[in-house]
């Protein structure tokens, strides 16, 4: 069965979402990204994807007030991402209640970093953000192209303990034409011991289910729920009749 998780993008403490990264292209789909949260755990979700927009474009975290507000007033499992780039960052991150941490730029820019997280905190409270256009890692909220082609990015991080990869084809984020499948079972058939999260590009339950056929463990969406393309029974019906294969 794969893994459903809802997405909370902030900007101004708003629940937005972006097309392709474009700051410019912010819609706000709520004020309240509190009230959001429970509204998906009313509808049944036991985990969360929160982004941090604002932190990820200033490079330090911004809207930790929101994350502890979400995880002391939820249930909800959350693993939180965006400007966490200093030990300062990700220790304020578990302190407002994070129950994951995903780092994608610092693994970029200061790999010895990742690393010392990855020893300190454990493979299953870091997720490796990869976050990628035309093959290549963008960091800085996805303002940056780096040099790292995404196959060298996961190799060096999985072999020295890396289990969690949060994948976000950036071509395909917010654009409701459908997830990277290829992409995705070419980073399961390399590493097929990885947990990959797929996100970017779902616009209806047929894309989740084509995802939970190719075996990817988890899936990130956002817009589709807004948008109201996803009725939430049919899909949690679906996903548990469907089951893997």
């Amino acid at each position: 069965m794969i893994e459903l998780i809802p997405a909370i993008d902030l900007i101004d403490g708003k629940c937005v979402r972006l097309t392709k990264g474009d700051y410019d292209t912010k819609k706000v789909y709520a004020d309240d990204p509190v009230a959001q949260a429970k509204h998906f755990e009313q509808m049944g979700f036991r985990r969360l994807h929160l982004v941090d927009l604002d932190g990820a474009k200033s490079r330090h975290i911004v809207n930790d007030s929101v994350l502890h507000r979400i995880t002391h007033e939820t249930d909800l499992i959350v693993d939180f991402g965006g400007g966490v780039k200093t030990d300062e960052d990700i220790q304020k991150a578990f302190d407002a209640g994070a129950a994951m941490v995903t780092a994608g730029s610092i693994a970029v820019t200061q790999p010895d970093v990742f690393l010392r997280w990855l020893a300190t905190y454990g493979p299953d409270r870091l997720i490796l953000g990869a976050d990628v256009r035309n093959g290549y890692i963008s960091i800085n909220g996805w303002q940056e192209e780096s040099r790292q082609r995404l196959p060298d990015f996961l190799d060096r991080y999985m072999e020295a303990g890396t289990r969690n990869v949060l994948c976000t084809e950036i071509s395909c984020d917010g654009m409701l034409q459908g997830p990277a499948i290829e992409l995705y079972r070419e980073v399961m058939k390399v590493h097929p011991t990885c947990h990959l999260i797929a996100s970017g590009g779902v616009s209806c339950i047929e894309d989740i289910l084509e995802l939970q056929r190719a075996d990817i463990p988890a899936v990130v969406f956002g817009k589709a729920i807004y948008e109201g393309r996803i009725d939430m029974e049919k899909l949690v019906k679906d996903v548990r009749v469907k089951g893997k294969g």
